[in-house]
């Protein structure tokens, strides 16, 4: 087989800005540079145009509300069916085992192709915050569960992200497939940098700490702002970014008020430019990533692409591979572990840029390397 066809199944996808939606639009790109035949498979949004070096193909959705904040794709239309059954992939890879799996699972008969899913979220945790009725969440947790047993193959993220599909009854094999970030190595051009110090007013020898993401309590970012408190009753000085959009920014900045940390917190709202983006990873300190949700942040290895250290939960998924004053930070989930082990880093900045660099030397992985290992693999599905 000289070249393949290869469909990608999301349930989000640019515009939406999450970790999956972009592993997505990364697989897409890289994939489309090799022997692949590559098309997205996602919901459609209102007013987005599609302009990329690949098949892009959008079915009908509906909004699920506004504190969710995506779309729900409708996997039974007619026209989406037949429109993607005479595609004939060659293989199927599913990132959301809910409306893109029961879309794979129609289209895919006659011969049947190989599907891979890749399991990246704790489905889990969303389930129970967001279906309260017990038995209708077990439906649900079942409805998932076998969306993932459906599939030829599954791949998890890290192996924390594995242990937790045995958590919710998959017993099956899983393969580890990291994903990788499309930041080049290296700090933003300092000219940038510079620019940024002084439409902000940051001071040389105040740190600066940021977080790029959702802006949802479930990232732990409540944490992070009493762990913020604890650092102002401390008498340290810095200032803190918080890059992203969500349901819960409101409330958000409605507690940092009520904290008393107008001075050094500062919401930018999302940021889609990924040049400019890059220069608040080249600027701050400190990456404070402190979400227990996510199975692999990948805004961690966007820090660690720009020499920046990140401050991780513990055991979390987030931290998987990082070690402690060695190529990352590591703390209990605590408000108060979170503040001592920011002020003993920041004690000694010129150690924490040590931390920084050999981050940048063990936890990077371009795209190109991940997706290169996720074609490997493609071919060794397709030759068995």
């Amino acid at each position: 087989m000289s070249s393949f066809s290869v469909g990608l199944f999301n349930d989000s996808f640019p515009p939406v800005i999450d970790g999956v939606a972009q592993t997505v639009k990364n697989y897409a790109e890289n994939l489309s540079k090799t022997d692949c035949r590559v098309t997205v498979v996602t919901p459609k949004y209102r007013g987005v145009q599609d302009h990329y070096p690949f098949d892009v193909v959008r079915y009908p959705s509906l909004s699920i509300g506004a504190r969710i904040g995506y779309r729900m794709g409708i996997p039974f239309d007619p026209d989406t069916i037949h429109h993607l059954r005479s595609r004939r992939f060659d293989l199927m890879h599913v990132h959301a085992p809910f409306a893109s799996s029961v879309l794979v699972n129609t289209i895919n008969h006659r011969p049947k192709v190989p599907v891979v899913l890749t399991y990246h979220t704790r489905f889990d945790l969303d389930l129970k915050k967001r279906i309260p009725n017990p038995a209708m969440r077990k439906v649900a947790m079942k409805f998932m569960l076998e969306n993932v047993k459906s599939a030829d193959e599954v791949w998890v993220v890290t192996k924390s992200c594995g242990r937790f599909l045995h958590d919710i009854g998959y017993y099956g094999p899983w393969r580890v497939m990291e994903n990788g970030t499309d930041f080049a190595r290296g700090k933003a051009d300092a000219a940038d940098i510079t620019a940024l110090r002084e439409k902000y007013d940051l001071r040389e020898d105040v740190p600066v700490f940021l977080f790029v993401g959702r802006m949802m309590w479930y990232k732990n970012i409540r944490l992070m702002l009493d762990t913020y408190a604890l650092l102002k009753q401390n008498g340290m000085p810095f200032r803190a970014f918080f890059i992203g959009e969500g349901y819960d920014l409101p409330a958000m900045k409605q507690y940092v008020h009520e904290l008393g940390l107008d001075e050094e917190v500062i919401f930018t709202g999302p940021i889609r430019d990924r040049d400019y983006l890059r220069v608040f990873y080249s600027t701050a300190d400190l990456f404070f990533f402190p979400s227990t949700y996510d199975t692999c942040g990948i805004v961690v290895k966007e820090a660690a692409a720009c020499d920046c250290p990140s401050l991780l939960v513990r055991d979390s998924c987030a931290a998987e591979g990082a070690i402690h004053k060695a190529s990352g930070y590591l703390a209990d989930e605590t408000p108060a572990a979170c503040a001592d082990v920011i002020m003993d880093a920041c004690a000694d900045r010129a150690a924490m840029k040590l931390v920084g660099e050999r981050a940048s030397r063990d936890l990077y992985l371009t795209w190109e390397d991940a997706v290169a290992r996720a074609h490997d693999r493609y071919r060794e599905i397709l030759k068995r």
